[in-house]
């Protein structure tokens, strides 16, 4: 009887320590598995990389604050680096997952990211950072829910359902890679998938019998569903529709919009958004959803659209007759861009905090240094065809720039990046932006290329606060929205236009700034923002972490891959040492309590 009072006694006792431990801050554990299988989602057998056997991969389901560890194992022939997209590593830039922060992880090789998803709410994914992987796959979706002591801006959905588009093409991102070094394009896509899947058969002659597509079901009666849509393709924009539906808009990567209806909308290249998808239709049919390739020659083009179906479960038959048609402005870019400018920032809901969102009032505060960033079409630099971002081609260096900082190794990058463009030719360097630590930086994205751009940034969330055609000057300022501009991590710029964004350099690391069109990014179009607090100190940024990977000039450093030391084993060997230490002492509370 004492026995079975005392492990009653203590079995309470250890639930309110451990509650008391990791309430606050819990943890959510993933392991990712990085193979190649086989799939066919065009109709054509290709290699693809899917995660735990999974093309797209699974979802990492998070809260507000919580500790997120991901053990990845690299099964490719090649090495990788995973990718948050929209996730700002708060003093943990070590954990982004590109080149100018990690060492890539070998082939055969396992690396445990451990992040905190801080003071951060929303819809964003993941993917393979390096080699051009991407346009094999590798991606995946990454939500952020919110604690249940902050209340959404909108009533509990039925459902939280999430879609990924993008453009896809039947060559293997090594044969698109050998292309780009060889000076080639990459030509137009042989489609668009849908959650990995290729075109519902809309149109016997442009859609081959025999290809999967995906399947969105639904419940009739006015249910409501959250659809988190991401553009993860290379470098098409898409129109995103739902046939005789209303997409009403909510959130767009972390930040709550003002909520209006949209027939359609366009998703350009790295883009998040939340929709509410209300189900008022009489199921008559199923209905199509549609993802179509935007400014570019639509008659050429039609093949490059991704079509699946929403199925309500009271449906009375297939989906037939043409799809939904997209804006009808081919020639006239003006549309999307009013579009783009009617997305507002909800300044009266809660984000991932208590207090509104509009209360960080951005439109007040001054401006600290500015930026003018131009890209042109690719250019040949020393013989090879790269792009440029204000006449720079960015090369990686073989020692990442935080570990070069960390070790205090010099000649590895140039902290020159220039505050307008070059005006001589254009060169290859590792140059980088020197941001002020709490300063206010101004950029202003000049698209001088002939197709669409969209530009993200790694550890913040910006201020999109402007954008029109032509070439930006100091009286475009006077158009700026200094008031409820959207706050996000990835913007599109039009072809012979401008945007502007503003950001609040409170984020200590090196942060990559890059086109999202993957074809040049591969080609050079990126930096990195440095941001360094000049008095060192674990509260804007945390240590290197133990399991950091050496390359490059450190690469002496590296000690050959022991699984049983990875941080994932750490943690697992942490809470048992931890459990340990409590039973010893509730045992002794006990004995001295009788």
């Amino acid at each position: 009887m004492a026995l079975s009072r005392f492990w009653g006694w203590f079995l309470i006792h250890i639930a309110l320590f451990l509650s008391l431990c990791y309430a606050e801050d819990p943890f959510v554990f993933y392991d990712f598995e990085v193979t190649y299988i086989t799939a066919s989602p065009l109709g054509v057998p290709q290699q693809v990389i899917a995660i735990n056997n999974k093309f797209p991969g699974p979802t990492i389901n998070s809260t507000t604050n919580n500790n997120v560890v991901i053990n990845v194992r690299n099964k490719l022939d090649e090495s990788l680096l995973m990718h948050w997209s929209g996730i700002q590593q708060r003093r943990s830039s070590w954990q982004d997952g590109v080149l100018g922060t990690n060492c890539p992880i070998p082939p055969k090789w396992n690396w445990t990211y451990q992040f905190q998803v801080k003071d951060q709410v929303g819809s964003f994914f993941y993917f393979p950072s390096l080699h051009f992987q991407r346009a094999a796959g590798g991606f995946g979706s990454f939500i952020i829910n919110n604690r249940p002591i902050i209340p959404i801006p909108f009533d509990t959905p039925d459902g939280d359902i999430v879609i990924l588009i993008g453009d896809w093409y039947t060559r293997n991102h090594t044969a698109l890679r050998k292309a780009l070094d060889a000076g080639k394009g990459l030509g137009m896509p042989d489609g668009v998938l849908i959650n990995g899947k290729g075109p519902y058969r809309y149109n016997d002659t442009l859609v081959p019998d025999g290809i999967e597509y995906e399947t969105i079901n639904v419940h009739p009666g006015g249910k409501t569903y959250r659809l988190r849509v991401h553009n993860v393709g290379i470098s098409t924009s898409l129109n995103f529709r739902i046939q005789s539906h209303n997409l009403l808009l909510a959130e767009s990567e972390g930040s709550y919009t003002v909520q209006q209806n949209y027939t359609s909308l366009d998703i350009h290249v790295g883009q998040s958004y939340s929709f509410l998808l209300t189900t008022d239709q009489n199921a008559s049919s199923d209905y199509y959803i549609v993802a179509s390739a935007r400014f570019v020659n639509e008659s050429q083009w039609k093949r490059v659209t991704g079509v699946a179906i929403l199925r309500y479960s009271n449906s009375k038959g297939k989906a037939s007759g043409p799809l939904p048609d997209p804006p009808q402005d081919e020639f006239d870019k003006t549309f999307s861009m009013n579009q783009a400018r009617s997305i507002r920032w909800n300044v009266s809901a809660s984000g991932a905090r208590p207090n509104p969102q509009g209360s960080f009032r951005y439109g007040s505060i001054n401006v600290t240094e500015v930026y003018v960033l131009r890209n042109k079409p690719p250019e040949t630099i020393d013989g090879k065809r790269r792009a440029t971002l204000s006449g720079i081609s960015f090369v990686n260096p073989a020692t990442p720039i935080r570990l070069a900082d960390q070790y205090k190794i010099k000649g590895v990058y140039k902290l020159d990046f220039p505050n307008k463009p070059l005006t001589g030719p254009p060169k290859m360097e590792t140059s980088v932006i020197n941001g002020t630590y709490r300063g206010f930086m101004e950029v202003i994205l000049q698209n001088n290329d002939t197709k669409m751009h969209t530009y993200h940034m790694s550890g913040y969330a910006f201020f999109v606060v402007g954008m029109d055609y032509g070439e930006w000057s100091e009286n475009s300022r006077g158009t700026y929205n200094k008031w409820d501009g959207i706050a996000r991590s990835t913007t599109q710029v039009y072809p012979g236009a401008w945007t502007a964004i503003l950001i609040s350099l409170d984020n200590v690391g090196v942060w990559n700034l890059r086109t999202e069109n993957l074809d040049s990014w591969y080609l050079g179009q990126e930096t990195y923002v440095r941001v360094v607090n000049p008095e060192a100190t674990n509260k804007t940024e945390l240590p290197m972490p133990d399991n950091a990977l050496f390359c490059g000039a450190l690469s002496k450093l590296q000690k050959p891959q022991d699984v049983s030391s990875s941080l994932a084993t750490s943690i697992i060997e942490g809470r048992s040492k931890l459990i340990f230490t409590v039973l010893m002492i509730a045992s002794t509370l006990f004995l001295v309590s009788r």
